[in-house]
């Protein structure tokens, strides 16, 4: 009953300690153990603080070390924030950005390598790579997940198992499986799981991942959006506020920049984690809670972020189709569909021709004479270039 209470929060105002104390976590550890005893003696009708009877060492801390109940208790929040928060929210955007991949499968635009003009493709096709990368992100995070499943608990203080009975681990790792529906194991050497923290810092390169791709999206949206007149404007994005308190209907991409600062505190949060890890002298790593914090708030903010993200942007972006079809007919890089017939020389002169004088591809070709209007318009179609 006592442990129940802790878990709905009923207790949070007892436990008051910062991250910032001993390395192992043994302060949090020893705050858990006297919580838990002083609320059951006093549902027992004991006195708090008499540890009778039950004991907060002797009871509670039973068969365990704060070196591997820690760990232990890291692995399992961060499974159980990865399956209730980031894989539904991660889920909800690659939906969000395959329906949009869908919707715009036959809008023609041009591609942009070096920021510059390349050739043509589809703007669902420049969705799909989104989409795609969502994808793969999930997959990383769940292949980090099955380390992340091996519990420490068992080990003790430096791994041996002292004073916890054979198969101790084992058994908690069967109970907390069915008490959370998620899958946990007993980890096979139990000196590893409480010395490095190397599955950590490996799901945290996967959420450092993750902010990377989305960096990548969220600017890619924002640059297309850009304008209204005097920028790209490929697309038009979502007015959710006033973007200025001087400039009267200005529209600012607010979800795009939410994205980013949550992806640069995510790297951020990555380097904390990598330094951490690397602090696992001899048999204990001693940079637990610095760890475990800026994991889960990784975890969080990617979560929350992404909801808002596929709610509030992604899910009503529009093709400005007028500026897209007028790209794709001012765009000289469709040249490269005549290599085949004329040659790359040939090519890149009606090319350099069209970009000096201001012409189109159509009016560059004709005047150089290499190809016939209906040559012309039977080589050069975006539709066939895709």
């Amino acid at each position: 009953q006592a442990c129940d209470e802790i878990i709905d929060g009923k207790l949070n105002d007892h436990f008051p300690l910062s991250i910032w104390q001993t390395g192992s976590g043994t302060q949090t550890n020893m705050n858990v153990n006297e919580v838990i005893s002083n609320r059951a003696i006093q549902i027992l009708g004991g006195v708090m603080g008499s540890k009778i009877p039950v004991h907060p060492n002797d009871h509670v801390n039973k068969s365990q070390s704060s070196n591997d109940t820690f760990p232990t208790a890291m692995h399992i929040a961060t499974v159980l924030e990865l399956n209730r928060r980031l894989y539904p929210a991660l889920n909800n955007l690659h939906s969000a950005l395959k329906k949009k991949s869908a919707e715009f499968s036959t809008i023609y635009k041009i591609g942009r390598t070096h920021l510059q003009d390349a050739v043509p493709m589809t703007l669902g096709q420049e969705f799909s790579a989104y989409a795609h990368q969502i994808a793969m992100n999930i997959e990383r995070l769940k292949t980090s997940q099955i380390r992340l499943s091996e519990l420490a608990i068992g080990g003790t203080a430096v791994g041996t198992g002292i004073n916890a009975p054979k198969d101790f681990g084992k058994f908690v790792a069967q109970i907390l499986t069915e008490l959370t529906q998620v899958s946990f194991l007993d980890a096979p050497n139990k000196f590893e799981a409480l010395a490095t923290h190397d599955t950590m810092v490996e799901l945290s390169g996967a959420l450092n991942t993750l902010a990377v791709s989305l960096m990548k999206i969220a600017n890619d949206i924002r640059l297309l959006g850009s304008g209204p007149r005097c920028g790209l404007g490929e697309l038009i994005l979502p007015e959710n506020e006033p973007g200025s308190s001087i400039m009267p209907g200005k529209i600012n991409p607010t979800q795009c920049e939410a994205m980013t600062m949550v992806a640069a505190q995510v790297m951020g949060n990555h380097v904390a984690v990598t330094v951490g890890g690397s602090m696992g002298h001899f048999e204990l790593n001693v940079f637990k809670p610095l760890i475990i914090k800026n994991v889960l708030h990784s975890i969080r903010l990617l979560a929350d972020v992404c909801n808002t993200f596929t709610d509030h942007c992604v899910s009503g972006i529009l093709p400005n189709t007028s500026v897209l079809a007028r790209y794709v007919h001012e765009s000289l890089m469709l040249v490269t569909a005549l290599n085949p017939y004329i040659g790359y020389d040939k090519a890149a002169e009606i090319a350099k021709k069209g970009h000096k004088e201001g012409l189109t591809l159509r009016e560059a070709t004709l005047a150089l004479g290499y190809l016939t209007e209906e040559e012309f318009d039977k080589y050069v179609k975006a539709e066939d270039m895709v």
